[in-house]
């Protein structure tokens, strides 16, 4: 069985047992966190589609850790104008085990 679920903008397809990065949620590690925009919920060849949400459907999860993303470098240039810029960015991020899909 496996859900799509939405989270911090983005969208991320899960399953039950599996360990995924999200955007930075607010919780301490070993916490339960629970989704509740699933946008669809599949089981073998069965699919249900959500019209935006699939009604009764949530995902929890416990939280993991927190952490961040390898850097980012950003690099500006023009050419013959004597300009140049470096910057870095560093992400954010939760990890959640998936729990449970239901």
């Amino acid at each position: 069985m496996y859900a799509v679920i939405k989270t911090g903008g983005k969208q991320y397809r899960v399953a039950t047992g599996q360990a995924i990065k999200v955007e930075a949620i607010g919780a301490e590690p070993g916490s339960e966190i629970t989704f509740d925009e699933v946008l669809a919920v599949g089981d073998g060849a069965e699919l249900r589609v959500g019209t935006p949400r699939v009604a009764g459907v949530t995902v929890k999860g416990t939280v993991v850790g927190h952490g961040r993303h390898p850097k980012v470098t950003i690099f500006k240039m023009r050419r013959r104008k004597h300009f140049h810029k470096h910057a870095g960015h560093r992400q954010d991020f939760t990890e959640v085990r998936i729990d449970a899909i239901g």
